[in-house]
């Protein structure tokens, strides 16, 4: 239960997500951030705050190829990665033999990745995605905040937060929103 919003505006990526801690009907407020930098990378997860922890402070980037483009390394270096530190963090789960992970947003280069349970890398066309039991109600701000306002992007993420948090159980605020400069 969660909602983590993305938006690439400009060549900058932000990703903003709420606290919500939830299990069944018990909610707790999380100091622990959904969202987070680390070096070059925006990352807002759902799915695990043991997967976030994970990611936060026991992945280690791989290195970049120069002449790779980003989406070929997201996909071949990137989340092989992903995958060794979530199996070697006790969290990739095995069912039915395919391996399982967290779904999480990536912002890297001035491109949004969404990152699926089953590894695989997308990318939005629009240039915003959100993810979590809020993520339908973030997409719709996303969608009529970029038509006909004049709002910053970081207004508009925390307004798709806001819409998620009034329209969903799950999402609750404080809200964090990071950015690349």
């Amino acid at each position: 239960m969660t909602c983590i919003v993305g938006l690439v505006d400009d060549g900058k990526v932000f990703i903003g997500g709420d606290s919500a801690g939830v299990a069944g009907l018990s909610l707790m407020i999380r100091a622990d951030e959904k969202v987070f930098t680390k070096g070059e990378f925006l990352f807002g997860f759902t799915s695990s705050f043991r997967m976030g922890q994970l990611l936060r402070f026991k992945l280690e980037i791989p290195y970049h190829k120069p002449g790779m483009d980003n989406y070929e390394y997201m996909v071949s270096e990137f989340v092989e990665a992903v995958r060794k530190c979530l199996k070697a963090g006790g969290y990739a789960q095995v069912v039915n033999s395919e391996e399982f992970g967290g779904k999480f947003l990536v912002g890297y280069r001035g491109e949004l990745f969404v990152i699926e349970g089953d590894y695989q890398v997308g990318r939005p066309e629009c240039g915003y995605h959100a993810v979590g039991c809020g993520d339908d109600i973030a997409n719709g701000s996303l969608f009529t905040s970029g038509r006909n306002f004049e709002m910053s992007p970081s207004e508009r993420v925390r307004e798709a937060l806001k819409a998620a948090e009034q329209f969903s159980a799950g999402v609750r605020g404080p809200f964090r929103v990071v950015n690349t400069t």
